[in-house]
């Protein structure tokens, strides 16, 4: 009688999860428990194993626990979003089996240096020498700090002169100034470009040859003479 008293209350807590898990579900869930047949499920641990052996292959469990086992802390992520990774993938896997212990271990060892000092700080020491509840309430509280992790700033190179109060090297003045010295060659008139004179082939006057007056009356013929003894001339020394 002694027994009894204590197993009743156990068996009406089972019982009970019995009757609330078709009202927890829908979906493709729910239809494989309608095909369930009559008295196939009489108690929570068949309902457990049926569940796992039908949405939780071995396959897919070995995957979900692997990457539960090597989950590390990407670098381009904060503390926040590398805790709420690591729930979801222990939520995709809800019979990992893991205890409280292993997975705060895993889940410290892939954070950052930088990540893991912080809950040591916050811890008073190692996290680790905390209980499981302890260290989950500092990670927790950490988390709520929604801080993205610092990333270089890379700053923008100024066109301004440096000013005087800013130091600066004589290599990088000398380059300010010589950025400076051709933009403003690009931006001043176009020097003027000086004409070109023309010179007049038969007189050697300052105009065109066809605006000779020398072209008119006796000139022409003196001109025409001296084109017929330079071409005398050149047959000459050419014998």
């Amino acid at each position: 009688m002694e027994q009894l008293k204590y197993r009743i209350p156990e068996m009406y807590h089972f019982l009970i999860k019995l009757m609330l898990f078709p009202f927890s579900i829908e979906g493709g869930t729910q239809i494989w428990l309608e095909k369930e047949p009559p008295c196939a499920i009489l108690t929570w641990e068949d309902l457990v194993s049926k569940f796992i052996n039908q949405f939780f292959p071995p396959s897919k469990t070995t995957n979900l626990r692997n990457e539960i086992t090597n989950f590390q802390q990407r670098f381009d992520k904060s503390f926040y979003e590398a805790w709420n990774r690591f729930k979801d993938l222990l939520r995709a896997c809800p019979h990992h089996g893991f205890t409280e212990l292993h997975q705060l271990d895993t889940f410290y060892n892939a954070l950052t240096p930088t990540d893991q000092d912080s809950l040591n700080v916050a811890a008073g020491g190692n996290l680790l020498t905390k209980t499981p509840r302890d260290a989950l309430t500092i990670i927790e509280n950490k988390s709520k700090v929604r801080n993205s992790r610092n990333k270089p700033i890379v700053s923008k190179v100024s066109t301004n002169a440096p000013s005087s109060s800013t130091p600066h090297s004589p290599e990088i003045a000398a380059l300010v100034d010589a950025v400076k010295a051709m933009l403003h060659q690009k931006s001043s008139p176009l020097a003027s470009v000086k004409a070109v004179e023309e010179i007049c082939v038969t007189c050697g006057g300052p105009h065109p040859y066809h605006q000779c007056l020398a072209m008119d009356g006796n000139v022409f013929p003196k001109y025409q003479d001296n084109i017929q003894g330079y071409v005398s001339a050149a047959i000459v020394n050419y014998n």
